[in-house]
């Protein structure tokens, strides 16, 4: 369903998603409250949710149509200003599942726009999280953990082989295959650590603020924290203000060529690659902008690869939700230099892209739902 007070915008994106033949758009309405209504006719799995509207605008509706149907992925669209920054933060943590920057001009919504890519894999993306959560709810069941296997150094264990006219054991009933995830045998010591650094994507904010409030709880680390989230300028700002808070460490978004701190949170800003460089005895940052990576500026990527450069095997990387595999590359370069790579489990990811790459390729040392990573972070940041 498409909720937004412009029938030109409207109409646009209910052109651009209907050319998927993956998705149909069931509904389009001009306010939150219409929407609401709609829910009572219409089967929807997502909503993309306009924050500027008459008669009951979108995070004023936004926990109105969860309490129609909690398992409703919502997007949240808005014009790229502070405002509307802080407001799709804000439906962030009160259950939106993502958010679409709304260009300003209308020229830039047409045709085969950034924007078009970002609301079609956005839509597609979601709809298939729906689906699987809604099957589990029919059947009673909770989302098949995934199957953890060690292997040394991160290869892949070999299946086990069967006699020659041995059965084939009998499976378990299941409403899907579980993925097999490959976890890497921990170091017999483990190494202290000089930097953290995380990647996230779609339900980054939320993930984010569970994982950094739970190294508050735990008295935080005096290691700096490096942070790249798939998000536009201006987004970044109100992020780094919102992770302050959660963290009680002092969060702003990097500027090129300060000086690395512990204790201090990093985020990278919107439309610049954010790595790591050394100048003397200092570590610093550095912003480039480099082509996109995986669709993406900032990507984890770059941020991986510089870290394994310059801090070599005294790295914890941690990869939570997300579409796509950005931070797989260059958390391969992680583990090459001796460090250590942490994955968000599927169970508590919106989007079990980015960790389930990471974490099928055999580069986690651990996979873990979303609450337990910050007390793991903290674990490994105290050692000595």
């Amino acid at each position: 369903m498409i909720v937004d007070d412009s029938a030109v915008v409207r109409g646009l994106e209910s052109r651009m998603l209907s050319e998927d033949p993956n998705i149909t758009v069931v509904a389009s309405v001009s306010n939150g409250q219409l929407a609401v209504q709609a829910l009572e006719r219409h089967d929807i799995e997502v909503i993309v949710l306009d924050i500027e509207m008459p008669v009951l605008d979108g995070l004023s509706a936004l926990p109105k149509l969860l309490a129609r149907n909690p398992n409703l992925k919502i997007i949240m669209a808005s014009t790229l200003t502070l405002r509307n920054a802080e407001i799709s933060l804000q439906a962030l943590q009160a259950g939106a599942a993502d958010y679409v920057p709304k260009p300003v001009a209308s020229r830039e919504i047409t045709g085969e726009s950034e924007f078009k890519r970002d609301l079609v894999a956005k839509v597609r993306a979601l709809g298939a999280a729906h689906r699987r959560e809604s099957r589990f709810r029919r059947g009673g069941a909770a989302p098949a953990p995934a199957t953890p296997t060690r292997a040394r150094g991160g290869a892949p264990a070999a299946p086990t082989a069967r006699a020659p006219g041995q059965a084939r054991p009998a499976a378990t009933p299941t409403l899907r295959p579980a993925p097999t995830v490959v976890l890497r045998r921990p170091p017999r010591v483990q190494e202290a650590i000089d930097v953290i650094a995380i990647g996230s994507s779609t339900g980054g904010p939320q993930a984010l603020f569970t994982v950094l409030g739970g190294l508050k709880a735990a008295g935080g680390v005096r290691q700096p924290v490096l942070i790249t989230q798939h998000m536009p300028a201006t987004f970044t700002t109100i992020l780094a203000g919102h992770i302050s808070r959660a963290s009680g460490m002092e969060a702003h978004e990097a500027k090129d060529g300060e000086t690395i701190v512990g204790g201090h949170v990093y985020v990278a800003p919107g439309d610049y690659h954010m790595v790591v460089d050394t100048k003397g005895a200092n570590r610093i940052i550095r912003l480039n902008q480099d082509p996109p990576e995986n669709f993406c500026r900032p990507a984890v990527d770059p941020m991986f690869r510089s870290v394994a450069r310059v801090y070599g095997r005294r790295v914890l990387g941690v990869v939570l939700t997300g579409m796509g595999s950005d931070g797989t590359k260059g958390g391969a370069m992680i583990v090459e230099a001796g460090g250590t790579i942490v994955a968000q489990d599927e169970a508590t990811s919106v989007v079990w892209g980015m960790p389930g790459a990471i974490a099928q390729a055999g580069l986690c040392t651990a996979v873990l739902p979303v609450g337990e990573i910050g007390p793991y972070i903290s674990k490994i940041a105290s050692k000595r």
